[in-house]
């Protein structure tokens, strides 16, 4: 059973249709990787996978337990940890105050779990910072933290390579590498970024035009010219 399915999955905006039957799995202890262009609705994808917009056909199961029908916060409680495109985080609440909603449906009183700081530990010297004072990457580091906080099966996220300086790309690459590796939890990557996208791909989907158009073992991307399939 995988982790993480998603079967013939389509969604619309207005007359357009933006996901075509597109069919998807994440598994524990692996990276998924999801490229493509600009506006081949990998975004959609996820919002969809969140439940921040709904499906109009097809099943997501995480577990083997349908979710399709639950809206984001009971998907959260799930055990999905969602890093979104532009980070999102709370620019006038400090990083404590950021990670403690990470925290919102666990009971009060609920500590920050230390090994975030282990992972990020810019976050523990910039605890009583504000998140708008933070730098590209330090928010970005930020919302990877708020979002593992509760300690989700599946961590999901979204071009987290976005605007980021190079030294703290890789910093992140590696964080995401470790937490696959530990087998407790399965990663959903949607990435531009190529080639931070084949370092860590376990598995890949390229999508075009809503439409999946090539699925494998990452070990392959570039025996298969997945690189060219993505180019802008």
């Amino acid at each position: 059973m995988s982790l993480l399915e998603l079967k013939n999955i389509n969604q619309y905006y207005g007359g357009s249709h933006i996901l075509r039957n597109v069919n998807l799995k994440a598994e524990m202890g692996k990276v998924t990787v999801v490229l493509g262009r600009n506006g081949v609705g990998k975004t959609t994808l996820l919002k969809s996978l969140m439940g921040l917009v709904p499906i109009k056909s097809g099943s997501i199961e995480l577990e083997g337990q349908s979710i399709e029908k639950k809206n984001p916060y009971e998907r959260a409680r799930s055990g999905i940890g969602f890093v979104p495109q532009g980070r999102e985080i709370f620019a006038r609440l400090t990083v404590e105050e950021n990670l403690e909603m990470g925290l919102a449906y666990k009971k009060g009183g609920t500590p920050i779990p230390s090994e975030l700081f282990e992972l990020f530990p810019v976050l523990k010297q910039m605890l009583h910072r504000r998140g708008g004072d933070l730098s590209g990457g330090q928010q970005q580091q930020l919302a990877i933290a708020r979002a593992l906080a509760a300690g989700p099966k599946l961590l999901v996220l979204d071009e987290p390579t976005e605007g980021i300086q190079p030294n703290i790309i890789k910093d992140i690459g590696k964080v995401i590498r470790m937490l696959a590796d530990r087998g407790n939890m399965g990663i959903l990557l949607v990435e531009q970024y190529y080639d931070f996208a084949e370092e860590l791909a376990d598995e890949y989907v390229v999508m075009e035009r809503g439409e999946v158009i090539a699925a494998g073992p990452g070990t392959e991307m570039a025996e298969k010219g997945i690189r060219q399939l993505v180019a802008i």
